[in-house]
């Protein structure tokens, strides 16, 4: 039994697939460097044998290490057929330990890699543009798909981490990560396309997983603003590497050469892997005391000793759990639900559709390309501090009403920008306010809004709920890019005031239906749902 939770199912089955697809990445490399005499540019190259075995090695290599993955069978039964939960918690009056700090630093890091994967969409974008010889809006396509990918990355491996466990949905994203590094020897635009819904697929799903097994590792007392602080260093840092890779690798190897960093960057999870554990409320939850507890052991923690009475009567009436979306929707946890996901649809028109059209309509109002730039570089360095405002309040004061601040915030600013646009103002400070306002207030939402799912649904769907409000933010991104391509957004007090409607409904629905969850154990914040739901 792994001091982890869960030894591999096959060792040699996993093994065998990262040599597989590894291999497969590799194969692409020769073709790559053929190129070098041509600046590395690919488009129109005929695969060659190597290339297409590789393309199939990929997808062999993914079935062999998800097998190799997957808990054994009785195992799996007893978590898909919903066994009695094992009623303990983590020590949450425990300080933080060592074991605690080198999870959140592996989190990070893997975090930082989910992020710059889909940052890099930006700095690929001009070089695939005139390497393929493609218009501008036919490149467009490339992010939407992306972010379609995110979105039903974080819906499927959401489901898959509650089903089979954080650890191996953690470590099956970080293989994809690894084959979709082919993207960076595609000879055509429509493969690109291909791959880039895959790499977004993963991307989307490591997300909501990261801040679930963290929400299910850390004490309560820190558990709230660890959360909040993992989503913006990670966020920046991922954006930072994506900046600094594309300065220093696309003069030297084009811009195909930031794609391939997938294998590198995946390879770096999977090494990581001893020192991802599983969660013991995951595996408690699938009747697995044992391990759970050598989990727990690890981090100081401790199982509630409950005597043999209690526990049978727990055991013989506990619900059978079962996941899934439609558990999320009804019951005590469907106003909190379709709150938090009218405000991340809402964020994602904001942060994929407004803030992307803001430097376009500026220029509308008579500002020109420079003015308007500098600006928005103003105003995002006044919105640096934001992150730390957001950690200290969701500390200190409130988790949801903090959630509830900024998407208010967020309403108000954008209701500004109504009253400028429609009186015609001019001022580069109060734009500078507002937009930089804009930046804090909405960043804010987004810092919260994940970590606030994983800690408000129960074990059984807590990886299912973060992935859901994941998936809802990109929803809104794509909404955003198709009223973009409507027109929607070159008219800015009509759509500052059409995002403003569905972040007012999530800020009512989220204060009426909202639990706080600052300092309070997970199993504390389901029965206060619980309470509530019965209440109302």
């Amino acid at each position: 039994m792994s001091s982890n939770g869960l030894s591999f199912h096959h060792p040699f089955a996993f093994w065998l697939g990262c040599a597989a697809i590894i291999a497969g990445v590799l194969s692409h490399i020769p073709m790559f460097v053929c190129a070098a005499d041509m600046g590395y540019q690919m488009a129109g190259m005929p695969m060659d044998t190597a290339m297409l075995v590789g393309m199939g090695l990929i997808p062999v290599g993914l079935l062999f290490a998800a097998y190799g993955l997957m808990p054994r069978l009785g195992q799996m039964r007893q978590s898909l057929h919903g066994s009695s939960p094992l009623h303990f918690h983590i020590a949450d009056g425990v300080a933080l330990n060592r074991e605690h700090w080198k999870l959140v630093i592996v989190l990070i890091i893997a975090l930082t890699v989910d992020v710059m994967k889909p940052a890099t969409l930006g700095f690929v974008m001009p070089g695939m543009t005139l390497e393929y010889g493609i218009s501008k809006e036919l490149a467009g396509y490339l992010p939407l798909v992306a972010l379609t990918g995110t979105t039903v990355g974080s819906i499927v491996w959401g489901y898959l981490a509650d089903t089979f466990g954080r650890r191996a949905a953690i470590l099956l994203s970080a293989l994809m990560f690894i084959g979709t590094a082919i993207c960076g020897a595609m000879p055509s635009f429509e493969w690109n396309l291909v791959m880039c819904f895959l790499m977004g697929a993963s991307a989307g799903g490591l997300l909501p997983i990261t801040f679930t097994l963290m929400a299910e590792m850390i004490p309560a007392t820190h558990r709230g603003w660890l959360l909040v602080a993992l989503g913006g260093i990670g966020t920046s840092a991922g954006y930072l590497v994506a900046a600094g890779a594309a300065s220093v690798l696309e003069p030297l190897f084009s811009w195909r050469a930031l794609w391939l960093l997938g294998l590198p960057t995946g390879a770096l999870i999977i090494f990581l892997d001893r020192f991802i554990p599983e969660s013991p409320r995951f595996l408690a939850n699938a009747g697995l005391t044992n391990q759970a507890r050598a989990v727990l052991a690890r981090f100081s923690g401790v199982i509630d000793q409950e005597s043999g009475a209690e526990a049978q009567s727990a055991t013989a009436n506990a619900p059978r759990e079962t996941t899934g979306m439609r558990q999320l929707l009804r019951g005590g946890h469907a106003g909190i639900s379709y709150g938090l996901i009218v405000g991340g649809v809402a964020w994602g028109l904001v942060n994929f559709g407004f803030l992307l059209w803001l430097p376009t309509n500026l220029r509308q109002m008579g500002m020109d390309a420079s003015t308007a730039s500098a600006l928005l570089a103003r105003s995002a360095f006044l919105a640096l501090p934001g992150i730390a405002l957001v950690i200290l309040l969701y500390h200190r004061w409130s988790s949801i009403k903090t959630l509830v601040l900024f998407i208010a915030l967020t309403t108000l600013t954008l209701l500004a920008f109504v009253v400028m646009s429609m009186t015609g103002t001019q001022s580069a400070t109060a734009m500078v306010i507002a937009t930089a306002l804009l930046l804090v207030s909405a960043s804010g939402v987004i810092a919260i809004l994940i970590p606030y799912a994983a800690e408000i649904y129960p074990v059984h769907l807590r990886a299912t709920g973060s992935g859901m409000i994941a998936a809802s933010s990109k929803l809104g991104g794509i909404l955003g890019a198709a009223f973009g391509v409507l027109g929607v957004f070159s008219n800015m007090a009509v759509s500052a005031a059409l995002i403003a409607i569905p972040l007012t409904i999530s800020a009512v629905m989220l204060l009426r239906s909202g639990i706080d969850t600052r300092g309070r154990r997970l199993e504390d914040i389901q029965d206060a749902v619980s309470r509530k739901s019965v209440s109302a």
